[in-house]
C-alpha cells in the first residue's frame, strides 16, 4: 500500500513559525490555516513544498500565494462566519477554501477557465458546498449577487475597480493589492454610509518565483518530475 503523507504537523508548524510571529492573531484564521490542506491545491511533485514560506506555481503564469499573505488578507476582512464574500481570482482554490470555512457563502470569479474548473473539482472533493464559481473578468465583480459583505481581490491591480466598490455592502470590507509589477501596497477599504475609508497595510512582496532561495530547488523538482502538466512553471510571473 502506498504511503500517504500526513501533513498535519507541517500545517501546525506553518502556523506557529510563519503566521503567529508575524502578528496574525485572529483565532479563526489561525485554526483554518492549520486545517485546510494546501498540499491538495498544488501539483503532487511540489507537495513537499506545500507548507513552506513562499508562493508556488499552479500553471498559466499564476501562483498559490505565500501562506502568510493568505492569512494577512483573510484576517483583514474581519470575518464572523455570516458574511457573503466575493473573491476575485480563484486561482488554485486554496484561498477560496479558507474563505469558505470562515463565511456563510463565497462567490468566486476566475478569468482562466482551466484554473476555475480545477479548483472547483478539488473543493468539491474536499466537501465544500457553500461556494459558487464563475469564469469571468473579475474587475467587473459578480453583480447578480451583490451586495457583498466582504470582497477579496487576490491579484494586484493598478487601482481599485469601481464595480467592486459599487458591489460592496454598507459596512463591508474589501482587501486588494494595488500597484504595478514593481511595487504593490495592500489596501483595505471599508464602506460606511456610502463613504470609502482606506487603510494601507504597506508593501507586499511581489510574486516571488523569480526571487528567493527556494527557486533553484523548485526548478530541480520540476525538471525531474514526469507527472506535471506544465513545463513552463518557473518561467512565470511578475
Amino acid at each position: 500500500m502506498a504511503h500517504i503523507p500526513d501533513y498535519r504537523l507541517a500545517r501546525e508548524r506553518m502556523v506557529k513559525t510563519q503566521l503567529v510571529p508575524r502578528g496574525i492573531k485572529d483565532a479563526g484564521v489561525l485554526k483554518v490555516m492549520g486545517k485546510v490542506p494546501r498540499n491538495r491545491f498544488i501539483e503532487e511533485a511540489l507537495s513537499g513544498e506545500a507548507y513552506n514560506d513562499h508562493p508556488l506555481p499552479i500553471g498559466h503564469k499564476q501562483t498559490i500565494s505565500q501562506p502568510y499573505i493568505v492569512a494577512l488578507m483573510t484576517e483583514a476582512l474581519e470575518l464572523t462566519g455570516e458574511e457573503k464574500v466575493l473573491e476575485i481570482g480563484t486561482g488554485s482554490g486554496y484561498q477560496t477554501a479558507i474563505l469558505a470555512d470562515l463565511s456563510r457563502k463565497v462567490f468566486t470569479v476566475e478569468r482562466i477557465r482551466d484554473l476555475m474548473v480545477r479548483a472547483r473539482d478539488i473543493l468539491a472533493d474536499l466537501g465544500y458546498n457553500n461556494i459558487m464559481f464563475k469564469a469571468f473578468d473579475g474587475t467587473l465583480g459578480w453583480k447578480e449577487y451583490e451586495p457583498y459583505d466582504a470582497i477579496m481581490v487576490t491579484a494586484g491591480a493598478p487601482r481599485i475597480p469601481q464595480p467592486l466598490l459599487d458591489q460592496l455592502a454598507d459596512g463591508g470590507r474589501l482587501i486588494i493589492p494595488v500597484g504595478n509589477r514593481f511595487s504593490q501596497e495592500l489596501i483595505k477599504v471599508t464602506k460606511k454610509k456610502g463613504n470609502i475609508i482606506q487603510k494601507d497595510f504597506g508593501g507586499l512582496p511581489l510574486c516571488g518565483l523569480s526571487r528567493g532561495p527556494w527557486v533553484e530547488r523548485l526548478r530541480k523538482i520540476l525538471a525531474v518530475s514526469k507527472k506535471l502538466k506544465y513545463n513552463y512553471f518557473l518561467s512565470l510571473l511578475c
